[in-house]
């Protein structure tokens, strides 16, 4: 099963570092690959830090991919194919206990970079 969770974080973090552009990492090791804003968030609740984008995090029972513009965007939301929202655990996570099928990964791709788009807009990044 280690290898099975290894092979899939490697692929879900490569979803998210093949696409930083306005992102930074700002957790890289062994079990977490994070994602945030490279400038700093403008609610004052976070002000001068960095807004989280998205993470990859390997535990115990699955590998997680979690992608933050989703919780603020339903019509990004309802975009979310059917295939992956099988996978999804509350509203900004997918869970993957083995590799994901590359359908997948370019479906989270997709959706990477429409929230980035989105973010952008919205003068997030």
């Amino acid at each position: 099963m280690a290898s099975d969770f290894d092979q899939a974080f490697a692929q879900l973090k490569n979803v998210f570092a093949r696409r930083l552009g306005h992102l930074a990492v700002s957790e890289d090791t062994p079990s977490i690959y994070s994602v945030s804003c490279r400038t700093p968030s403008p609610f004052p609740q976070h002000k001068g830090h960095a807004m989280w984008f998205g993470s990859v995090k390997k535990g115990k029972a699955y590998v997680s991919f979690h992608l933050m513009p989703l919780y603020m965007n339903p019509p990004l939301m309802s975009a979310v194919p059917p295939g992956l929202k099988k996978r999804m655990q509350g509203k900004t996570c997918f869970n993957f206990k083995t590799a994901p099928e590359p359908e997948l990964l370019e479906q989270l791709g997709q959706l990477v970079e429409a929230a980035k788009k989105d973010w952008t807009l919205k003068k997030f990044l």
